[in-house]
């Protein structure tokens, strides 16, 4: 039977950090000749002497010191493991989580005070983009993503969907007028968002007598990040067509006028995606729980 490597390690530190073989018998509640023999036993598994004994004294070798720091580190490293996975083990650890830039600002950091007071020992490392990031390459645990998503070896959970708005700065209305019905959108500019990943650009779609159709206007300004394509809609330069809650402020405060209001939009669909793991780490799977609440929450206002 191939010996328990831990265990004999486990033991060998004890040795050397009590310079005694009675001594950390004692600690370790064992017989002094099973922790002499543990001992005698990692020697042989290794192939090396680890510490020189007589009667009177104990000293450590060269390659004893060695195998003690290695030893020793990785005995803390299997302790710290163990016990961030304890039930009764609070979540910790850096959490790194992606988002998009619009739902990051709208949704995720106006409540993350609410998670970190929840969860006070987990470190947030927050990146906000428009683009497609790699989760294992990046060493992100989860990404929050809108929009249908394509194959992935990922795992994904939809926590719900958000209101589409079509709005444009008074400024833009005043000077091209305003669409009454989707397909005057053929008559106007707009600011439209593009992804990076397929360089298609993003559909504006209505529910127009129970159907989906698809509008927009003729000619377009084309950005790939959602704080530009808001900037350029503050501008005049173009309508937009984005989630409502990235846009309600603005229009709240009179900064954008809300279009089409007569014809319904299809929603975007919001998930998470995660490494396709059997167990999660605690602090990936409290942030996913948390946000899943608190997008129902949301919803309820």
């Amino acid at each position: 039977m191939r010996p328990n490597m831990l265990e004999l390690m486990d033991i060998f530190v004890q040795v050397v950090e009590l310079r005694s073989f009675t001594r950390a018998a004692d600690a370790l509640q064992l017989h002094r000749p099973a922790v002499s023999k543990s001992v005698k036993q990692l020697e042989d598994t290794l192939g090396v002497k680890l510490l020189h004994r007589t009667t009177r004294s104990l000293s450590v070798t060269a390659e004893g010191e060695e195998i003690y720091q290695r030893a020793k580190a990785l005995l803390t490293d299997v302790s710290e493991m163990m016990a961030s996975y304890s039930p009764d083990q609070l979540p910790h650890g850096e959490l790194r989580i992606d988002a998009p830039l619009a739902l990051t600002h709208s949704i995720l950091i106006p409540f993350l005070d609410n998670f970190q007071a929840l969860y006070p020992q987990i470190d947030i490392v927050l990146t906000a983009s428009d683009r497609l990031t790699d989760l294992i390459s990046e060493g992100v645990d989860c990404v929050i993503r809108l929009g249908e998503l394509a194959d992935s070896n990922f795992i994904s959970r939809r926590v719900g969907d958000l209101q589409m708005v079509t709005c444009a700065a008074p400024s833009y209305l005043k000077k091209y007028g305003t669409p009454q019905t989707p397909d005057d959108l053929a008559d106007h500019k707009a600011v439209c968002f593009f992804s990076e990943h397929s360089r298609d650009l993003h559909e504006w779609r209505f529910v127009v007598n129970g159907e989906v159709i698809s509008r927009r206007p003729a000619h377009s300004m084309r950005v790939n990040n959602s704080d530009v394509l808001l900037s350029c809609g503050l501008q005049g330069l173009g309508i937009l067509h984005a989630i409502r809650a990235a846009l309600e402020t603005d229009i709240e405060a009179g900064r954008l006028t809300e279009l089409l209001s007569d014809y319904a939009t299809v929603t975007k669909p919001v998930s998470i995606l995660y490494p396709d793991r059997r167990y999660l780490p605690p602090k990936v799977r409290v942030f996913i729980e948390w946000f899943d609440e608190l997008f129902k929450q949301y919803h309820q206002r």
